[in-house]
Formats: C-alpha cells, sequence, structure tokens
C-alpha cells in the first residue's frame, strides 16, 4: 500500500504527470464525443435539435387548479409559449401524500408528495401523436405551525410539478428527434 502512495505522490508533483493526465482526459473526451456524433447522437437543443422544430407549437391544457398552473408554466418555459400551437397536449395529474415521519409524542414530522401524469399530445385533427405517464415525488417536513406547514406543503407540490413537467418535457423531445 504504502508504494502505490508514494509512486501517486510522486506522479502527482511531476510537472509532466499533470501535463499528461491532462492530455489523457482531453483525449478521452475528445474521443468519447466523436463516438457520440457516430452514433446519430445530436443534442436536442442544439443547432437542427427537436426542440427548435416544437418550440411554440404546443399549447398545453390542464387542470385549473394551482398545480395544474405550475404544470403548464414549467411546460411553456420548456416547450415555448405557444404562438403558432397545431399540437395540443392533454395533462391528468393525480397526486398522493403520505406520512413518512414521526415525533416521539407521534406527531407527523415529515410527508412524501407522489405525484403522477397521465399526457396525451394530439395534432389539429385530434389524432394522439404521443402519449405518456410521468412520476415523481417529493416531500415536505411538518412544523409546529400551520402556516410553516401549510406554505411547505404547497411549494413541495410546485416543486412536483417542476419534475412532472421536465419528464413531459424531456419524454417529448427526446421522442420527437
Amino acid at each position: 500500500m504504502s508504494s502505490s502512495r508514494t509512486s501517486c505522490a510522486c506522479l502527482a508533483r511531476s510537472p509532466s504527470a499533470k501535463t499528461s493526465g491532462a492530455r489523457h482526459t482531453r483525449r478521452a473526451t475528445l474521443l468519447s464525443l466523436a463516438a457520440l456524433a457516430g452514433c446519430g447522437f445530436a443534442p436536442i437543443h442544439g443547432p437542427g435539435g427537436s426542440a427548435r422544430n416544437l418550440r411554440g407549437r404546443i399549447a398545453v391544457l390542464a387542470p385549473a387548479d394551482e398545480e395544474g398552473s405550475a404544470l403548464v408554466r414549467r411546460l411553456e418555459d420548456r416547450l415555448g409559449i405557444p404562438r403558432e400551437a397545431d399540437l395540443v397536449l392533454a395533462a391528468q395529474i393525480r397526486i398522493s401524500e403520505t406520512a413518512v415521519g414521526f415525533l416521539s409524542g407521534g406527531e407527523i414530522s415529515r410527508f412524501n408528495v407522489e405525484g403522477q401524469v397521465d399526457w396525451q399530445l394530439t395534432d389539429s385533427t385530434g389524432t394522439a401523436v404521443m402519449t405518456g405517464r410521468e412520476r415523481g415525488f417529493t416531500s415536505y417536513a411538518a412544523t409546529s405551525t400551520t402556516v410553516a406547514t401549510t406554505s411547505a406543503r404547497r411549494d413541495a407540490r410546485r416543486r412536483l410539478m417542476v419534475i412532472l413537467a421536465d419528464h413531459v418535457a424531456a419524454s417529448i423531445l427526446t421522442h420527437g428527434s
């Protein structure tokens, strides 16, 4: 063991070892990028990526509650605000909460918030182009005050909608490429 530590220490102190290691790292990175390009990989948000072709083309319909509004806002951030929408995204949100943390006195101290979005992307004729189901979860702490717990609950639900919207957007963008 000590000999390997010594050799590592010697290599770390050697200026040529640093240069050699940096060259190997750069070389490995360039080879990895070349391999990805060779297999047809193209960045979603890059030139000619599917995100550019779908931006502003999807109108999002969601339930008119606080969670639905948060989902729509995040989807519009990711997919663009619809200007010439020829696609419609309908989403159905389901949320459940489970008590997961308890204090010694039996009071609940933590909740998990689990969510599911069933979505369908349709074209202008009403034909389903894509469908999917995305799931996610987050949690929040229940505190001694009702106001703080209510605020933490609302924040957790907003965070969950961001998670679910990101999953939906990623599914649409990766299937659209």
